[in-house]
This record gives C-alpha cells, sequence and structure tokens, in this order.
C-alpha cells in the first residue's frame, strides 16, 4: 500500500483521485458531450479555470483514466481520450445523476440525457460504452457488435435538443 494514502479502503482511494469539485465534472464533460479538447472542457457549464483544468487533466492522465496525444489536425492541440478504466465509470454517472435528479433542483437539459440512460438500464449503458470504447479506444475496442439504429449518444443529443431548442 503506498504510504501517502489514508487507508486502503476502495472509497478512500478512489477518493483520492474523485474527491474534488472538478474531476468528475471534466470526466462527464468528455464522456456525454465529447469533448476532446482543451478549448471545449474550459467551454463546459461550470466554466472551470484553465489551471485547474490543467491540474485535474493532468491528475487523469497519470491515474490512467485519459491519455493525452497530438491532434493530427492541429499541431499545437492536443486530444484526450477516455481509457477503460474511465468508461467503465458510465454507471457511476448513470446512478449518480439519477439520485440527483430525484432529489435536488436539476435543470431539465440535464434530465433529458440522464433519462435515456436511465430508462434503457444497464444494457444500453454497456451499449453507449462500447460507441465510447470505440470512439476513444478505436474499433478493435468494442466488445459487441454495433446496434442498428441511431446511436445512444445521439439518442441523448436528441433528448437534449428537444429540451432546449
Amino acid at each position: 500500500m503506498r504510504k501517502d494514502v489514508r487507508s486502503g479502503c476502495p472509497i478512500s482511494l478512489s477518493l483520492e483521485i474523485f474527491g474534488d469539485r472538478w474531476t468528475l465534472l471534466v470526466l462527464r464533460d468528455i464522456i456525454f458531450t465529447g469533448a476532446r479538447h482543451f478549448r471545449e472542457l474550459l467551454a463546459g457549464p461550470e466554466r472551470i479555470s484553465s489551471n485547474i483544468l490543467a491540474d485535474r487533466l493532468a491528475v487523469l492522465v497519470d491515474h490512467g483514466l485519459l491519455t493525452r496525444s497530438g491532434d493530427p489536425s492541429h499541431k499545437q492541440k492536443v486530444v484526450y481520450s477516455l481509457t477503460e478504466r474511465a468508461i467503465e465509470l458510465v454507471p457511476l454517472f448513470v446512478q449518480l445523476s439519477d439520485w440527483g435528479v430525484r432529489y435536488l433542483p436539476v435543470g431539465e437539459e440535464f434530465v433529458a440525457r440522464g433519462e435515456v440512460l436511465g430508462a434503457g438500464g444497464p444494457p444500453l449503458w454497456e451499449v453507449f460504452m462500447d460507441e465510447l470504447r470505440e470512439t476513444h479506444l478505436g474499433p478493435h475496442a468494442r466488445q459487441a457488435p454495433a446496434p442498428n439504429g441511431p446511436t445512444v449518444a445521439d439518442q441523448m443529443r436528441d433528448a437534449y435538443t428537444a429540451v432546449v431548442g
């Protein structure tokens, strides 16, 4: 066990990574909005400052939740990609969103995306996770063939657009 952690408790160890205000929001924006560049993440609804965003991205890369690579379309841009570790957080995000919808005064535009995943349950979460694998890890990383019809990401975007116009 590392000497700089409080205990070997899995919740405590997880909070060493996710226990600040921003880390899960950065992952949320990559997972649910498709943000992949620093500027896209900086423009999130909570208006994270650039120095905190840079720090959170570095922590996520250090802990193996994101990878960082050069953007082939622009020499000075960096693309952040989810790793399998981060993709496996989707059920946690769905549950956290569901809890927030039930007990907190959330904005309707945020409810719409969560309702798609909540209504589809774990089978739809798996489809969405495969979509993320394909986008961030490549087509070889899918665990099941892509189903016919609109993607889960398209369904969430359509639900969001129906609310915000």
